[in-house]
C-alpha cells in the first residue's frame, strides 16, 4: 500500500496571509462593511470560502455569505492581475522537504480550501505541480474538516488511511485527518497555535520542515525520529 503525504496549501506550503487578508478586506469594503481584524482572518484560513465568510460575518443571511465569497474571489483575481502582485512565497525548507519525500517514494497530494485555479497558479509559480499525484480543492468537496478531500486523495493515490499523513497548520486540517482515519501532523509556522493543533488531533507538531520526513515515518512505520 502506498504511503501518502497530504499537504494543506495556505499556511503550510506557502505564506499567503498578506494576500488573503487584503482580499478579505477589499471584499468587505465592496459592501461597505467594516473589515474583520486580521487575527480573525487568520483563524478562517483553510476553510472553504462560504464557510470562511460565515465565520467572519455570522450575522449575515446565508445567501450573503456566498455574495461575500464571490467578492473575495473577484478581489483576489484583480490583485493577481496587477503588475506588482507578490505571489505567496514558500515557507523555508518546504521545497526541499517535498522533494525529499517524493524521492523517497511517498505519494504526494494537496488538500486545500483553495480553488483549482488558485492552487494551480501556486504550484506552477513554484515549480511543484509535477511532484503531486492528487490535488483536492474546494471546487469539488465540502469544507474542511469534512473528510471528503482526504478520502478522495487516499483513493486516488492508492493509499490507505493508516498509510496517510495529513500535514497542515490549522485545527481544520487535523480534524479532517482524524475524521478520515489518517495520521495528523501539524506545522507551527502557519495560522493556528500548536496547542490548537494538538487539541484537534495532531500527533506531532513540527517547527522545522527538515524534520518532516522523519516525523511522517514515525507516524506510518513507527520509526524513531532522529535527533538531527
Amino acid at each position: 500500500m502506498n504511503r501518502l503525504a497530504l499537504f494543506d496549501c495556505d499556511g503550510t506550503l506557502v505564506d499567503s496571509a498578506a494576500n488573503i487578508c487584503l482580499a478579505v478586506e477589499r471584499a468587505f469594503d465592496a459592501h461597505r462593511l467594516a473589515p474583520p481584524p486580521r487575527p480573525a482572518i487568520h483563524r478562517i484560513v483553510g476553510l472553504s470560502l462560504v464557510e470562511a465568510m460565515a465565520a467572519l460575518h455570522p450575522d449575515a443571511e446565508g445567501d450573503f455569505h456566498a455574495v461575500l465569497a464571490q467578492s473575495y474571489k473577484d478581489s483576489f483575481i484583480a490583485m493577481r492581475g496587477t503588475p506588482d502582485f507578490a505571489h505567496e512565497p514558500l515557507y523555508p525548507g518546504i521545497a526541499d522537504a517535498v522533494a525529499a519525500l517524493d524521492e523517497a517514494g511517498w505519494m504526494l497530494g494537496v488538500a486545500t480550501g483553495k480553488s483549482d485555479r488558485g492552487l494551480a497558479i501556486i504550484l506552477d509559480v513554484h515549480g511543484l505541480r509535477d511532484r503531486f499525484v492528487t490535488l483536492q480543492t474546494a471546487d469539488r468537496h465540502p469544507s474542511k474538516p469534512d473528510p471528503a478531500m482526504a478520502l478522495a486523495a487516499i483513493a486516488e493515490a492508492g493509499a490507505a488511511p493508516t498509510t496517510t499523513v495529513m500535514i497542515g497548520d490549522t485545527s481544520y486540517d487535523m480534524a479532517m485527518a482524524r475524521a478520515a482515519g489518517a495520521h495528523a501532523v501539524g506545522v507551527d509556522w502557519g495560522y493556528h497555535a500548536p496547542e490548537d493543533l494538538h487539541a484537534a488531533g495532531a500527533s506531532h507538531v513540527i517547527a522545522d520542515a527538515a524534520r518532516l520526513a522523519d516525523t511522517l515515518l514515525a507516524c506510518v512505520d513507527g520509526a524513531p525520529i532522529s535527533a538531527r
